[in-house]
């Protein structure tokens, strides 16, 4: 699975210009499953996310965690994180898990990190989905999980 994590103030999701998920301060997550991935993978990711020291302490280094700051995640699927733009200025999305596959796996991802974090919002899977951000930092950190 892969990952583009943001350190955010606030983001949000509109799906045709309705908000779907919104979130102050916390971290918006960029989501694709890829072919061949399952829910071990997705645990892996969302443990590694929960626990990723990316805010600021007290003495303003990078040292505290979402779970420890009580930050919002914000989960957006986005299958074009597996583009594959090797073979020419065309990208190829064929290392994307199947449309099935991705909304099993997004579905899961997001149950898990619901029941391990308090404040969790979403996108709509497969909508075509205007998303909004005060990136805080700028903090843009790509995860992958093999």
């Amino acid at each position: 699975m892969i990952a583009l994590i943001q350190r955010v103030s606030e983001a949000r999701v509109l799906v045709q210009g309705a908000p779907t998920g919104e979130i102050g301060a916390g971290l918006l997550v960029l989501l694709c499953a890829e072919r061949g991935d399952g829910e071990a993978q997705a645990d892996k990711l969302l443990s590694k996310i929960l626990r990723l020291r990316i805010f600021a302490d007290d003495a303003g280094k990078m040292n505290r965690s979402v779970q420890d700051t009580g930050g919002g995640l914000l989960v957006v699927s986005q299958f074009t994180l597996a583009a594959d733009t090797s073979g020419g200025n065309r990208p190829s999305f064929t290392e994307a898990a199947a449309p099935q596959a991705g909304r099993r796996l997004y579905d899961y991802f997001v149950a898990q990190a619901r029941a391990a974090h308090p404040v969790v919002q979403t996108g709509e899977f497969a909508a075509h989905m205007q998303v909004q951000l005060v990136n805080d930092g700028p903090v843009t950190i790509p995860l992958t999980v093999r």
